[in-house]
């Protein structure tokens, strides 16, 4: 088939690379001239393991390419996915400004049947908008679909999600698009992967809740946390007491700063002021926004209660993007630590496998970015932990505590084990944590 994505964002770019893989002809449209240049070049303007390979193999099979003119790539084809951005406003809503406007010039050059997949995350009753924005846009009558196919692709993972996903939701009102997306996921569909066909309200919804949900599950393990060092429980093993029973499960229930990224921030914002236009009041998704940045304060005093003035200290703070595997520093709990040290007129040394040249356009010179772990640590009053990359779980400790002008160590994620801490002789602060040093 002919696909074309528009935005080759984080979402598009993975997208466009699995169906490409999928065996489809796909054209990326994107306005920013400068990722179009350098993907054309196989240069891939975003981290994400295993995507510079999946592009370049398209791109030499010549199933993947790359423009900045939506005419070319919306000619011809016969779905057209749209995976924008739809970033959070002021009151929680989502902007759907890049989304209305991919719409505009999309229907302006609609002539034969096709089908607009809206790919991006959007608010219930968009699919309906984006069907009113073509119908007043139209040069001349053309039969067309609106389908809803949110995407669930975890930073990190992202490549593994699209190619060996857990679930496909399809929202759609017609059979003819029904019958059309899964010749877009044939592959994935005589696999069995299992498939869900709704209305577009519903497949919109699902991708707002499942995002909601985890966020929740993230909110309460933290809170637990903050009980677990009120009574002196160790918050590791509640969690894995909790995660035993089945329907529980262990996964995001790992105790931490917070959570972050491009999605459940902005998600479960966007799903309480949804919500609130309908009259309806979603006091627990709520209560998980109020939640994570509390966790944010609670982590901040903790610095406080450790190191006591945080004026005139220096601090290496190791990882800044809001999780491992990824270049992303979109709402980073570590921005947040690192701004708040600043303003307490600490000295602050980052490090981050990946990310310090996106670090640099946050703080310009106020930070110092050091490209290994030792010139972070080289002394410093204490050593914060702020995301689970694995190098930070291989830790010399014996040579970090020579190089450190004390051996103070703050775990945020808690990836190292408090014993062997000990043991090197650190003072130790995990989060919720029943062993203290």
């Amino acid at each position: 088939m002919f696909i074309t994505v528009i935005g080759c964002g984080y979402v598009g770019l993975v997208t466009a690379a699995g169906l490409a893989d999928f065996g489809h002809v796909v054209t990326v449209v994107e306005i920013d001239r400068v990722k179009i240049d350098q993907l054309n070049q196989g240069i891939i303007p975003i981290y994400e393991p295993g995507l510079e390979t999946l592009v370049r193999r398209n791109m030499k099979k010549n199933r993947l390419n790359f423009t900045t003119d939506l005419k070319t790539g919306v000619k011809g084809a016969q779905v057209i996915f749209i995976a924008v951005g739809t970033p959070a406003l002021p009151d929680g809503n989502a902007d759907l400004s890049q989304v209305e406007a991919a719409v505009r010039q999309i229907a302006a050059e609609l002539q034969d049947y096709q089908i607009i997949v809206n790919k991006s995350t959007v608010p219930v009753g968009t699919g309906n908008l984006v069907k009113q924005i073509i119908d007043k846009n139209l040069k001349a009558p053309c039969a067309f679909d609106v389908v809803s196919n949110p995407e669930f692709l975890r930073e990190g993972s992202a490549v593994k999600d699209f190619m060996q996903p857990e679930r496909i939701v399809i929202g759609a009102e017609s059979q003819r698009a029904i019958a059309v997306m899964k010749e877009v996921y044939r592959q994935l569909y005589w696999a069995r992967i299992p498939f869900i066909f709704t209305n577009l309200e519903t497949a919109e919804l699902i991708k707002y809740a499942s995002n909601a949900f985890l966020a929740t599950k993230i909110s309460f393990i933290n809170e637990l946390a903050r009980l677990c060092e009120a009574v002196n429980a160790d918050v590791a093993l509640v969690a894995q007491g909790m995660g035993l029973d089945s329907r529980i499960g262990p996964k995001f229930l790992n105790p931490g700063p917070g959570y972050g990224g491009s999605c459940f921030p902005k998600d479960t914002r966007a799903l309480a002021a949804i919500a609130r236009k309908v009259g309806v009041r979603l006091g627990v998704v709520e209560a998980t926004v109020a939640a994570n940045e509390g966790q944010k304060q609670f982590i901040m005093a903790k610095t406080r209660r450790v190191l006591g003035s945080l004026k005139s200290k220096t601090l290496a703070v190791l990882g800044l993007t809001f999780k491992a595997n990824t270049d992303d520093l979109r709402e980073s709990p570590a921005i947040y630590i690192v701004t708040e040290l600043l303003k307490a007129g600490t000295e602050v040394k980052v490090h981050d496998p990946v990310a310090l040249s996106e670090a640099k356009k946050i703080w310009g010179g106020r930070v110092s970015y050091c490209e290994t772990i030792e010139a972070a640590v080289a002394g410093v009053d204490a050593l914060i932990i702020t995301t689970e990359w694995s190098v930070y779980q291989q830790l010399d400790l014996t040579k970090l505590k020579s190089m450190m002008k004390q051996p103070l160590l703050i775990d945020l994620r808690n990836i190292l084990v408090p014993e062997d801490l000990q043991k090197a002789g650190f003072l130790y602060e995990g989060v919720g944590r029943g062993i203290k040093s």
